[in-house]
C-alpha cells in the first residue's frame, strides 16, 4: 500500500521486451535502499524490483499493465515518479493507494497560476469511474484532491515543491497520465449499484 507521496523521480535508462513482458531498468536516488521483491510505485503503477545493479534496478510490467497504464509510452529518458511502499509505523500522509491503475487519462490544460499551476484532465467514462468534489484521486502515483469535478473530467492544482520534486514538471497538454480512483468511493460506488441503487 502506498499513500501517494513521491520519494524522488527516477530516470528510465533502459527497456528489453520478452514476449507480452516489458521490462525497464530505472536509476534512482533509492536504489541502494530497495530489495528484490520489494513493491515500489511507478507513475502510480505498483512493480516489483526484479534485479539490482549498482544505482540501477529493474522491474516488469505484464500486458495487463502496458494496456491499462501509460507505462507502454515510456520511453529512454522518462521520468518517472517513485514511491516506496508505505511502513507500518509511518504518518499517513496522502491517502489509500493500492498501486493498481485504474485508467488513463489525458492533459487537456496546464496553466501557470504565478506560484502554482492547474491541471485539467479527461478520462473515458466507460469504466464507470467517477470523481467527486474534494475527493481524492491518484495522478501517476501522487496523491490529489479533484475539483471542478466532472462526469469525465477534473482539476487538480499543483503546489511549487510537488512540480519540482514529481515528473508534473514535464506534463503538457495531450500526454497521458495514470489515475487511481479512490479505494472508499469505489467500494460505496460497488455497494450501491449491487444494492441496485
Amino acid at each position: 500500500m502506498f499513500t501517494g507521496i513521491i520519494e524522488t523521480v527516477g530516470e528510465l535508462l533502459e527497456i528489453k521486451d520478452e514476449g507480452t513482458n516489458r521490462h525497464f531498468k530505472i536509476r534512482s536516488a533509492i536504489t541502494p535502499a530497495l530489495k528484490i521483491d520489494q513493491s515500489v510505485s511507478h507513475n502510480g503503477v505498483c512493480l516489483t524490483i526484479i534485479k539490482i545493479e549498482s544505482d540501477d534496478y529493474w522491474v516488469t510490467a505484464v500486458d495487463e499493465t502496458l494496456k491499462k497504464s501509460s507505462l507502454g509510452g515510456l520511453k529512454r529518458g522518462s521520468k518517472i515518479n517513485l514511491e516506496r511502499c508505505m511502513v507500518n509505523n509511518g504518518r499517513f500522509d496522502g491517502h489509500i493507494v493500492q498501486g493498481h491503475v485504474d485508467q488513463t487519462a489525458l492533459v487537456t490544460s496546464v496553466q501557470n497560476e504565478n506560484g502554482s499551476w492547474l491541471y485539467d484532465f479527461e478520462y473515458d467514462t466507460s469504466s464507470g469511474n467517477i470523481t467527486v468534489e474534494k475527493g481524492s484521486i491518484a495522478v501517476n502515483g501522487v496523491s490529489l484532491t479533484c475539483f471542478n469535478s466532472r462526469v469525465n473530467a477534473f482539476r487538480v492544482a499543483i503546489i511549487p515543491y510537488t512540480y519540482e520534486h514529481t515528473n508534473f514538471h514535464e506534463l503538457k497538454k495531450g500526454d497521458t497520465v495514470n489515475l487511481e480512483f479512490d479505494i472508499i468511493g469505489k467500494y460505496v460506488k460497488r455497494l450501491l449499484e449491487k444494492s441496485g441503487n
